[in-house]
């Protein structure tokens, strides 16, 4: 069987995440989407917010499965048991830092990264500008899954 780590921070996911896990879901046994608490950053939404959107909008996929973590990548893709950590790429400027990063975690630790490039129709999706968006009461419902639409107006307007 062939697993899969797909991390980030998810904060929120959005449609350009959606299809490189989708595509992941139909190439491989198991995709495990981590989202990754980072210390150094002070997220919109918290871990266990990430994880209920995430479970909600993956549900329909049976091989993906959804955890936490905040230890380094290559850490939890030996305790999953990942053959392969898998990244999305928009445009060339996201394949320096990952490349780096991936020769990096492949040193360390033997686990290889496979690039899935989104499709340009997802290529310009950030999650820091879809919560800029959403906090200026822009419509951004065709960019993130309804759960996270929901969620994200929602948090606006109790602000």
């Amino acid at each position: 069987m062939t697993r899969v780590l797909f991390p980030g921070s998810f904060d929120p996911i959005h449609n350009g995440h959606m299809e490189i896990v989708e595509t992941a879901a139909r190439l491989f046994e198991e995709v495990i989407v981590a989202a990754v608490h980072n210390p150094q950053k002070k997220p919109l939404f918290d871990l266990e917010e990430r994880r209920a959107m995430l479970e909600e909008c993956f549900d329909h996929l049976p091989n993906v499965r959804t955890t936490m973590f905040a230890k380094l990548v290559v850490e939890l893709a030996k305790d999953e048991g990942a053959d392969l950590i898998v990244k999305g790429l928009r445009a060339v400027s996201d394949f320096e830092n990952e490349l780096q990063m991936a020769q990096m975690n492949q040193a360390i630790s033997g686990v290889h990264t496979l690039f899935i490039p989104s499709a340009s129709k997802h290529s310009f999706l950030a999650s820091k500008l879809i919560r800029e968006l959403a906090g200026f009461g822009q419509r951004i419902d065709s960019m993130v899954p309804a759960p996270v639409a929901e969620r994200l107006i929602e948090r606006y307007q109790n602000d």
